[in-house]
């Protein structure tokens, strides 16, 4: 009986692990490619981000929201980080810019967090929002991932023939199983597909080998990129970047208590507490010079996918991924994990994030108001995704940053329409 539980936990762990990896490997080497960052550099970042997403995981699931929910590099910061490339005055002085940035974001997280603010904002994320973002997050990522999937990395800009096949069998082996097998082949679809992807990979095409000298053992640097240089037009953007990560803990707790079957209507306590510890986590970033963590609702995918509901093997999960972050040796060693089958187990988890999107759209009686509203968001919101990032430049830089993220733009119209836009009083027509 033990022998089972251990060997069920063991399993569940590292199969966490490897979401965890897959969801964190990609980021930095985007982050890495447009600020030009050498090869050993791109390895210290990825190291980072081990390491700030291990320990921002950890403190969330034990006293943030309490819940298995990976905190991981955030998209709407990835968005900052292109358009400082672009707009900054030099590629060093713009990530000192957004090490500071993060700070500050993280300050305004934590004292909406501590003093209870956050929950006098849960009432404006309806369902109506939360299935909206979630829709227009799968609809923002899937390209990204679909790219990767196609071998589309770097200056690479033809589909890679055999790379592409490799990663659409991986994606279909890891949702065929979810579906379609049971027990334990089910249960650990993520971790099957992953392997046999990576096999396949290294048998067909070649492993990706280690080039570079990497000590041992090596302790993550602090403010890598020098120290932070504050500027007073970092502080409207940090805050309306704190108010919009507001909805990555709201649709991440609510998503997750969803998939797990949690009875809890009251979300409160753990978007309070949640939204705090994002202001901590926003802060790690900050100092280790990473990419800011959120609550990723494609947690909620995969705790579908596999039906893994437990919170302790997350919990080791997150232990052993801020360990490897020590080892440099063992950083590289993940990096090589082709891109396409890291991205064809991370789409194939977004397959269960629609069906949450749409069960929360469709949660209430869809009026000519509800459609209305998530009709202009949707054809605003995914319109912008598809606009030049260049086209905004004009603009001022707290502008440019919420303009051209399509799913601020969407999630952003749905709030302002529900508020503005109130339901009829049906006693009015008495």
């Amino acid at each position: 009986m033990h022998s089972t539980k251990f060997t069920t936990t063991t399993m569940e762990t590292f199969q966490w692990l490897l979401f965890l990896l897959a969801s964190s490997v990609a980021m930095p080497i985007v982050i890495g490619t447009v600020f030009h960052l050498s090869g050993m550099e791109i390895t210290g970042l990825m190291q980072r981000t081990f390491l700030t997403v291990g320990i921002a995981s950890l403190l969330q699931a034990l006293i943030g929201y309490r819940l298995p929910i990976m905190e991981g590099p955030a998209g709407i910061w990835v968005s900052i980080f292109t358009v400082m490339a672009t707009t900054g005055p030099s590629l060093t002085g713009s990530l000192q810019t957004l090490q500071s940035m993060m700070i500050v974001t993280g300050v305004f997280m934590f004292l909406l967090g501590i003093f209870k603010i956050a929950q006098r904002i849960l009432p404006i994320f309806t369902p109506l929002v939360t299935g909206t973002f979630f829709f227009l997050l799968t609809v923002q990522l899937s390209g990204t991932f679909l790219q990767g999937m196609l071998g589309l990395q770097g200056p690479t800009q033809t589909i890679q023939i055999t790379e592409t096949i490799i990663a659409f069998i991986t994606f279909f082996i890891v949702l065929g199983l979810s579906i379609f097998a049971r027990g334990w082949l089910s249960n650990y679809a993520v971790f099957i597909g992953i392997l046999i992807g990576w096999l396949a990979f290294a048998i067909i095409i070649g492993g990706q080998g280690v080039t570079q000298e990497v000590p041992l053992f090596a302790l993550p640097k602090w403010f890598a990129f020098g120290l932070p240089a504050f500027d007073l037009s970092v502080i409207p953007i940090a805050f309306m970047t704190a108010i919009i990560s507001i909805s990555n803990v709201v649709a991440s707790v609510v998503a997750t208590s969803q998939t797990i079957g949690s009875e809890e209507k009251d979300h409160d306590v753990r978007v309070n507490n949640g939204t705090t510890i994002s202001g901590v986590n926003h802060g790690l970033a900050g100092l280790f010079s990473t990419i800011a963590n959120v609550p990723l609702a494609t947690s909620s995918g995969f705790i579908a996918l596999t039906g893994q509901k437990r919170k302790m093997p997350f919990v080791y999960a997150t232990i052993i991924l801020m360990i490897i972050a020590f080892f440099p040796p063992l950083v590289t060693f993940i990096a090589t994990i082709p891109s396409p089958i890291a991205n064809a187990a991370l789409m194939a988890s977004f397959v269960q994030l629609v069906g949450l999107a749409i069960n929360n759209i469709t949660l209430e009686k869809l009026d000519q108001r509800k459609i209305t509203i998530v009709g202009v968001a949707y054809l605003i919101g995914m319109g912008t995704m598809f606009l030049p990032a260049a086209v905004f430049n004009e603009l001022p830089s707290i502008v440019q940053n919420v303009m051209s993220n399509g799913l601020i733009v969407g999630t952003g119209l749905v709030i302002v329409l529900e508020q503005l836009w109130r339901k009829p009083n049906k006693s009015s027509a008495d």
